[in-house]
């Protein structure tokens, strides 16, 4: 590798919240073997969190991470973050997009930690060279994420390339699926990573970039980037361009595969009210896009209402929409009104909850309203399948905690239904509420053993429909457990690059070895799946220290219930292969 690009990448920047320090080190022997990206964080957090670290302690470090592509070829425009999760107590990632990873690199690091606890609110500003120390007194309860976002690019002096990384009320509160909100309308938001902010008293963090680097070989660079732009702009992200992933509601709908009413079913009646075409038909306003993607796949809807103290003013505002969001608090709450739903989305990105959980947390809510197991007193508001005006005010009540449900509620839907019960129908695998997928055994298998809780974990929900639309046999459970690994190690090199997973398809092993090799580089595809499994051994390693065992987890009933396209779920295949999957990691890892 060329000495003038090691030294671009591998600076790390050590903050201590609690002396109000900070420090950078070069870490080139870190990059050089881990790539960056994940791969890289994953190094990081072994070294920072202890196995028994308490992950609302400050002991539990945050680690931001981007990678060799960051910046410079299209849709590498992930920042990885990881951390231990409130939710679980283990090594878990959240990924976002945006401006963060452009303003990183450009800030001239590779990698931030930030370390223990301040004693008061406190925001960063993260320059080249130099971190400064801000109180945040005044912003501490502000309760919406956006609008600290806006009070942030008013009060920071500097021009040019800056992201905002802040949390709303759900991460000063503790909530344990507290988001973190990336300019307006992206977000690290699964994990609770919002919380983990909170716990450090840390409000936000302005990154303003303002270094720049060279790459060494321009010519051969400008190749291999043009003919990656062309194929970023061609069909395998079309779909991501006109409809988004809101396109996936109608197909997973008429596979009966779309998750319903807390997972009861596979179908949903209202389905076409809320899916993407209709979105894009009624109240598209624009497209926007992450820096450094072609794509454009974030879809911005247009709500106008009028407000409530005076008659014919009216006020408009832009909400992001995309298909797990459009699950989680539609299909999965019963509700299929446009302007409702959009209301929905835009209550959790006020507060800064993480809309998967949040929607799963009120869709387990509802049923055990729906059976008697908790009533008006805990709830405040009556819980029904697509009233979305009292689904707001329970949003609300989640974050403020009035009372001791919510409390509980605010700890996720293990904790809740292991007080209140009904955890025959409280979906979350390993303490985590999934990502809305009815497709299958492998999909649900892959939240079991996954660290981001995420279907691009592995995937698997496309491993589920291949089998399905090919008419094959579910394969034995050792089996799907390997697929679902091999998929995972491959994804460990794309998210250590730090791509974008909807460029997966483009970025081929041989493909990301012209990318890399372009840059001073020498992989060959082989070198990189070795450095993908890597990378995935030293997750499960860290996980086991942990405590982690993916054949004791707790599994929902309810999926061994509904049907999938593939038929009911054995329990039986399941246990097996997460049986297998624990015995293969426990020896490699």
């Amino acid at each position: 590798m060329k000495e003038n690009w090691v030294n671009t990448l591998s600076r790390v920047l050590y903050i201590d919240l609690a002396r109000k320090d900070y420090w950078v080190e070069d870490r080139e022997d870190l990059f050089g073997e881990w790539l960056g990206g994940i791969g890289v964080a994953t190094k990081l957090y072994g070294e920072e969190v202890a196995s028994n670290a308490d992950p609302l302690g400050p002991e539990n470090s945050i680690i931001f991470s981007v990678g060799p592509l960051t910046a410079i070829y299209p849709m590498a425009s992930k920042t990885i973050a990881v951390f231990k999760s409130p939710l679980n107590n283990n090594f878990s990632e959240s990924h976002a997009g945006g401006r963060s990873a452009s303003a990183m690199r450009f800030a001239g690091y590779g990698a931030i930690i930030i370390r223990y606890a301040s004693e008061r609110p406190v925001y960063l500003i993260i320059e080249p060279d130099k971190v400064r120390f801000r109180d945040a007194g005044a912003l501490w309860g502000v309760r919406s994420a956006e609008t600290v976002g806006r009070i942030l690019r008013e009060v920071t002096s500097g021009a040019g390339l800056r992201s905002i990384l802040r949390i709303g009320g759900a991460g000063e509160r503790l909530v344990r699926y507290a988001s973190v909100m990336v300019e307006t309308f992206r977000h690290f938001g699964r994990m609770g990573l919002g919380a983990v902010f909170g716990s450090k008293k840390l409000k936000a963090i302005v990154i303003i970039a303002g270094k720049n680097f060279k790459i060494p070989d321009l010519k051969e660079y400008r190749e291999v980037r043009r003919e990656l732009y062309e194929l970023t702009r061609g069909p395998g992200t079309k779909k991501y361009h006109d409809l988004g992933t809101a396109e996936n509601v109608i197909p997973l709908n008429v596979l009966g595969a779309l998750p319903t009413r807390n997972f009861s079913g596979g179908r949903f009646e209202g389905a076409e009210e809320i899916s993407g075409e209709k979105l894009a038909e009624t109240m598209l306003a624009r497209r926007v896009a992450c820096s450094a993607c072609p794509v454009a796949c974030i879809h911005l809807a247009a709500i106008r209402e009028e407000y409530e103290e005076e008659k014919f003013l009216y006020k408009t505002e832009f909400i992001s929409y995309d298909y797990e969001p459009i699950y989680a608090l539609g299909t999965n709450l019963g509700i299929n009104d446009r302007f409702g739903l959009l209301k929905m989305l835009k209550a959790v990105e006020d507060w800064g909850l993480d809309a998967i959980s949040t929607g799963v947390v009120l869709s387990w809510a509802t049923e055990a309203f729906e059976c008697g197991l908790i009533n008006k007193d805990e709830t405040l508001v009556s819980l029904r399948w697509g009233d979305w005006r009292a689904y707001i005010e329970a949003i609300k009540n989640i974050v403020l905690q009035p009372n001791e449900f919510y409390k509980t509620l605010a700890l996720g839907v293990e904790e809740a239904a292991k007080k209140y019960g009904g955890r025959e129908f409280a979906l979350s695998f390993n303490k985590v509420e999934p990502a809305g997928y009815l497709t299958g055994p492998l999909y649900f298998i892959s939240l079991a053993v996954g660290s981001r809780h995420s279907h691009l974990d592995a995937g698997a929900y496309s491993l589920d429909q291949k089998i399905f639309s090919r008419g094959e046999v579910l394969p034995k459970p050792e089996e799907a457990a390997r697929m679902i690994a091999e998929e995972e190690a491959w994804r460990q090199v794309l998210t250590s690059l730090a791509l974008c997973l909807f460029a997966r398809s483009i970025y081929t092993p041989e493909k990301v070895t012209k990318a890399l090799n372009a840059l001073g580089y020498g992989f060959t595809p082989e070198e990189l799946k070795k450095l993908g499994w890597k990378i995935y051994l030293e997750k499960q390693r860290i996980k086991r220290s942990e405590g982690f065992r993916p054949s004791e987890i707790r599994l929902p009933e309810r999926i061994f219930e509904t049907p999938t396209p593939l038929g009911k779920i054995s329990k039986e295949y399941f246990q097996q292969a997460l049986s297998a999957f624990d015995e293969v990691m426990g020896k490699w890892a």
